[in-house]
């Protein structure tokens, strides 16, 4: 992934009201650990930074990047490690005292709304149900889940939320959390860089992630495995890093295949545009996804995805069928991908679709409705009695501005479709795939006039 533009400044005394919307989160973009729900809250704090509001995110530190720093317009703070970060984190809320904050919850909540009396968004991308007792164990992941799942609902039981797809919205309802305040607002996907990478000759699979027990890429190496007598040139190339490599490597070695396996680590974006370029299928075997990021920019190269249902987010950015195939085990897994790599006629079918399906997805649109959420929550709060020194008022009508840009259509700042298709194109692409999906479309004036809801108001396929 490319260096985004950023330059370091000195530290900045913190002072009452110097912030209008302050992002906390576990990590950011450049943490070894980023992903895709990191490139989401960064897109959507620089896009309202862009609109000239005052943004800061505050999240862990690392040995990759300063302690503070400004990215696109955004002020990073870093401070604390993967626990330390969250008392960190309120401390620094209640010190600086942000118009609003936007509380992103990674299973572990922050709980902004316990030391401010302000407007607080809370961001769950998915409910970590599945991977508590993975990565922590049978005690602390029970613990971790009554946090989640018990206190989080309450900490934030006044405040409006966001997710990334109805499969999220649908378990945080199951939670106790009133449906009225959940809004999605799906991912968006950057224009992809011009690759010189040509469809691979010889049948190649790619894997696209973190490398953590919860990806179980282990499945990935099953499926390679099982199908390497039908094709003997048969390769995959696994990208990302993380502290599970090891273990893939060893379960490589022990299935016979580690020399049919290229671990690419951690690349740039181009570079991993290239190979994903080179892929004939994406292989996605996650636990949980909220959305699936890596299945759109795999779409983006006409690569179709196999993933499990049972993800949550693949249900909506895998069309079941249409630009990838949904599958319930690793048995139906190891199927989905023989059937693909054997007709050529479907899988070039697919990863047209997955093309399309990619190109209705844009950053621009994400940031809009994302404001029209957050300008909701400062009335809210602005209603119950807020901090008047604030300035609510000001700060709604800022984010309004935002918002207004998704009604009143491409503003000059949507880059088009990622295939170099026009807007208007892309609307109808968009549109025909919501239909194949069978989802209601409202309209798009909710958003000025204070209706947008957990209904998921949206213009292209993104439900």
């Amino acid at each position: 992934m490319e260096s985004p533009t950023c330059i370091n400044v000195p530290r900045v005394p913190d002072r009452p009201v110097d912030v209008d919307v302050l992002f906390v989160n576990w990590r950011d973009l450049s943490h070894p650990e980023g992903g895709g729900s990191e490139r989401y809250v960064h897109a959507v704090a620089e896009g309202l930074a862009a609109a000239g509001l005052r943004v800061t995110l505050f999240c862990a530190a690392h040995d990759r990047a300063p302690a503070e720093e400004v990215v696109n317009g955004v002020r990073i703070i870093r401070r604390g490690s993967r626990l330390s970060v969250y008392p960190r984190a309120l401390a620094f809320v209640r010190r600086t005292r942000p118009r609003l904050v936007v509380d992103v919850q990674n299973g572990i909540p922050f709980g902004s709304t316990l030391v401010r009396r302000g407007p607080v968004t809370a961001v769950v991308y998915h409910v970590h149900r599945e991977q508590w007792p993975i990565v922590f164990g049978k005690v602390m992941g029970r613990i971790g889940w009554w946090m989640e799942s018990l206190v989080a609902p309450r900490i934030y039981r006044r405040s409006r939320y966001v997710t990334i797809s109805e499969a999220t919205r649908a378990e945080m309802t199951g939670l106790g959390i009133d449906a009225d305040r959940i809004t999605v607002v799906p991912v968006g996907i950057e224009p992809f860089p011009v690759v010189k990478t040509r469809r691979s000759p010889t049948p190649e699979l790619v894997a696209l992630g973190r490398l953590v027990p919860h990806k179980r890429v282990e499945h990935a190496l099953e499926v390679l495995a099982r199908l390497s007598d039908r094709w003997p040139d048969l390769r995959l190339t696994v990208i990302g890093d993380g502290w599970w490599e090891d273990q893939l490597r060893a379960h490589a070695e022990r299935l016979g295949v580690s020399e049919r396996v290229v671990f690419a680590g951690f690349v740039d974006e181009h570079d991993k545009h290239e190979l994903l370029a080179s892929a004939w299928v994406h292989v996605c075997p996650s636990i949980k996804e909220g959305w699936g990021l890596v299945v759109n920019e795999a779409g983006g190269h006409e690569v179709p995805t196999v993933g499990y249902r049972s993800s949550g987010g693949l249900r909506e950015s895998v069309l079941d069928g249409v630009s990838g195939v949904l599958v319930d085990d690793l048995d139906e897994m190891t199927a989905a991908v023989r059937h693909l790599l054997e007709d050529g006629a479907t899988r070039q079918a697919m990863g047209v679709q997955a093309a399309r399906h990619a190109a209705s997805l844009m950053w621009p649109e994400t940031v809009r409705s994302f404001a029209a959420v957050l300008a909701r929550s400062v009335r809210d709060s602005a209603a119950t009695g807020a901090d008047p020194e604030l300035a609510l008022a000001d700060l709604a009508s800022a984010l309004d501005r935002v918002a207004i840009g998704l009604v009143r259509g491409h503003d000059g700042d949507d880059p088009g479709r990622a295939d170099g298709g026009t807007g208007q194109q892309r609307d109808e692409d968009g549109h025909e795939l919501l239909l194949h999906r069978g989802h209601d479309v409202r309209h798009l004036g909710d958003l000025t006039d204070g209706r947008i809801d957990g209904a998921t108001t949206r213009r292209t396929g993104m439900a």
